[in-house]
This record gives structure tokens, sequence and C-alpha cells, in this order.
């Protein structure tokens, strides 16, 4: 079995599970960590087991490593993709892909250019839950659907997460960071989407932290909460 040498840069919140889970599976081989807080790098690698903390820079340079696993935050996971794919790595990045289209076409566009691989996050629809649901749709046994209603209930990543000012800017905010989850699993049950429409509004001004780490800083709240309504083009089914 041929093992593939990884390197993630991003070494916030999401990281140690990605970290974990590298090291349950002996086709990967996490070799490094980067960060541009140096000191949080140094902390993930050292609890994880790493090997090396480099600089972004000595990552990407590294020859030996085949795989980047992209956990910045929105605003520079095209950039960070595309240095990745122009190092002759191959990426897998949290959601979204990019904030903007054009962004994210740019990244598909130079890894087919480049002969290498992109994957994103969500793969949840692989699990057992969203795969024995579409079984079921398949094989008939709740009969014909024909609508799917999916909800995110939240006060706010402020209430939880250590570092939660990425949600509320560019490339944050429900749609970009939690709506992938939905839609996918969406997609995956009714088939590709048709037409979309949806509804903005913001619902406050300004964020209070709760977290422990950084209790009671405010920041403001950039992001217009989307609401979307889509139509699936496959099965004739609304998802809202």
């Amino acid at each position: 079995m041929k093992t593939m040498k990884v390197g993630i840069i991003g070494c916030g919140k999401i990281s140690g599970i990605y970290m974990e889970n590298c090291h349950r599976f002996e086709v990967l081989e996490l070799v490094a960590v980067a960060d541009l807080d140096r000191k949080r790098a140094e902390e993930q690698a050292a609890a994880y087991n790493v090997p090396n903390v480099y600089s972004v820079d000595e990552i990407l340079a590294d020859p030996e490593i085949e795989l980047i696993i992209n956990l910045t935050i929105p605003s520079v996971h095209a950039d960070v993709c595309l240095r990745a794919l122009e190092s002759g790595k191959h990426v897998y990045v949290e959601k979204p892909l990019a904030v903007t289209r054009e962004e994210g076409q740019a990244v598909l566009e130079t890894a087919k250019r480049k002969g290498l691989l992109v994957g994103c996050a969500p793969e949840t629809f692989f699990g057992s839950g969203i795969q024995t649901s579409l079984q079921l749709v398949e094989e008939g046994v709740i009969g014909k659907p024909v609508a799917a209603t999916a909800f995110m209930m939240s006060r706010g990543h402020e209430h939880w997460h250590p570092d939660p000012e990425f949600y509320y800017a560019s490339g944050g905010g429900p749609m970009f960071d939690m709506g992938p989850y939905y839609l996918t699993a969406l997609v995956q049950l009714m088939g590709p989407i048709k037409s979309i429409a949806g509804m903005t509004g913001k619902a406050m001004e300004e964020r209070t932290i709760t977290s422990e780490k950084r209790e009671a800083r405010r920041f403001p709240s950039k992001f217009q909460l989307t609401l979307p309504v889509c139509y699936s083009l496959n099965r004739g089914l609304l998802a809202h």
C-alpha cells in the first residue's frame, strides 16, 4: 500500500479532527503543519504527534508532501489552493471551495491543467445516514417524495468558537459555512439544482465572543444571512 505524505495548512479549531483522522488511515502520513500563528501550529503538532512545523512557504516547497489539506479561513481558500496546486500538490479544502464562482473555477481549471486532484468538504453524504436515506428514496420505501426542507438553528459561532470572526466575514455565514452540508445532502437525495433564489438579512450589527479564550470581545457582523430556495432538476422536487 502506497502511503501519501500530507501537510495541513491552518491549525485552528477544525484542525484537530483532521489530524486525528489522518493517523487513523494507513494510506495517509501527516508529516507537517503550518499556520500564520506559529505557536498555534506548534501546539497542534505536539498534541497530535506531527513531526514538522513549517511556514506556509516551507510546507509548499517540501517535495515529499503530495497532498495539502487546506483549513484556512474562507477568504483565502482559493489563494492557498492555487498555491498548493502550482506547487504540484493535490488539495483537499474545507468548505467553501472559494468565496466567488470565478475563484472556484480558477482552482478547478488549475488542477486540470496540472493533472492534480481537488476535493472539498463536506464529504458527509458518504456517511451511513444519508446513504441509507438515499437507498430508501431509490427503493420507493417512502413513496415519491414531493418536497424536502432543511434548517440550521444556532445562536452563532461566537458562543462556542474561540476565533469566530471568520464566520461573519467574507465567505462566512450560515450559507457558506453550514449550508454546504444541507445542500450536498439534498442534491445527493434529489439530484442537481436547476435554479436557486434567496432572501438575505442581518440579525445583529455586532457580536460578542463568549468563549473563555477571548470572552467579552466585540466585533462587527459583516455577512448577510442567506435563505436559499432551490429546485431540483432530476426528480422534480422542491427543497427549501
